[in-house]
């Protein structure tokens, strides 16, 4: 698996009256699962697609690595808020479709269907599966390639919460097996603190890390786990605009109450 090491000087759009994003750098160990968490037009996506190599319109690095050794082109899985499956090829199709020039791509293809329970609709085509199926397939498409970087953009935003939470199981399980470097962007606080290694938290544009989370709960967990509720009701009891994008003073302040373990503030 690979390191990811990113700075983005400016990242500004065309007409624009401020940059996007200014000043940010962003870090991952190898086979570390990063939440990012910000404000709506805080320029998450953005960054998602500077990591993948489809925006280079910008000023900064990217820099894959591998025990010290840069990665020019990494192995890449991606994610997006829509599973984006071609309709008019079955479910196998969509993942042979990633798979091309692999010698055992059909037999891929067909294990990973099989891992995320769709063994049986492999000759599906999208219309004939519900959404939440189109999820698995678009899981199983990314994870099918062996994935050294895998970037998901709100995978799960627009499910109901026994289906997001079915996939949420699906991926953790998925990402413990394969252990790549991931990159996940939310805005639902307790699905970033549930799935993540690490959680940093965006300010509003133009975006920078405000703030570096070490999550440390037991795994397995899952959004509605008392732990990791309780660590949300710290987190936002110390800061309570920072969803918004702002942090207070308080872990400047010693006579307040301690804030989670690990937390780290940034300037």
């Amino acid at each position: 698996m690979l390191a990811i090491d990113l700075e983005v000087t400016e990242k500004r759009y065309r007409q624009a009256p401020r940059p996007a994003i200014a000043g940010l750098t962003l870090a991952a160990a190898r086979g570390e699962f990063l939440a990012l968490v910000g404000p709506s037009g805080c320029g998450k996506s953005t960054l998602l697609a500077i990591l993948a190599g489809l925006d280079r319109d910008y000023q900064g690095s990217v820099r894959f690595s591998r025990d010290g050794t840069g990665i020019l082109q990494p192995r890449l899985g991606f994610i997006f808020q829509e599973p984006r499956l071609m309709p008019w090829l079955s479910a196998r199709e969509n993942l042979l479709l990633v798979l091309q020039g692999w010698p055992d791509a059909l037999v891929r293809a067909r294990e990973a269907l099989a891992a995320v329970g769709l063994a049986e609709w492999e000759a599906a085509y999208p219309g004939q599966l519900s959404g939440g199926m189109q999820r698995r397939v678009a899981l199983a498409r990314a994870f099918c390639v062996e994935p050294e970087v895998l970037l998901l953009d709100e995978p799960f935003v627009s499910l109901d919460a026994p289906t997001a939470n079915s996939l949420r199981k699906l991926l953790a399980a998925l990402w413990h097996a394969q252990r790549p470097t991931v990159v996940f962007v939310t805005h639902a606080l307790r699905e970033a603190l549930a799935l993540a290694d690490r959680v940093q938290f965006l300010s509003a544009g133009p975006a920078r890390v405000v703030l570096d989370l070490p999550v440390t709960l037991p795994r397995p967990r899952m959004p509605e786990d008392p732990a990791v509720s309780a660590l949300q009701q710290r987190l936002l009891a110390d800061h309570p605009e920072l969803l918004e994008g702002r942090v207070g003073a308080n872990l400047d302040r010693p006579e307040q109450p301690a804030a989670p373990a690990g937390l780290r503030r940034l300037p």
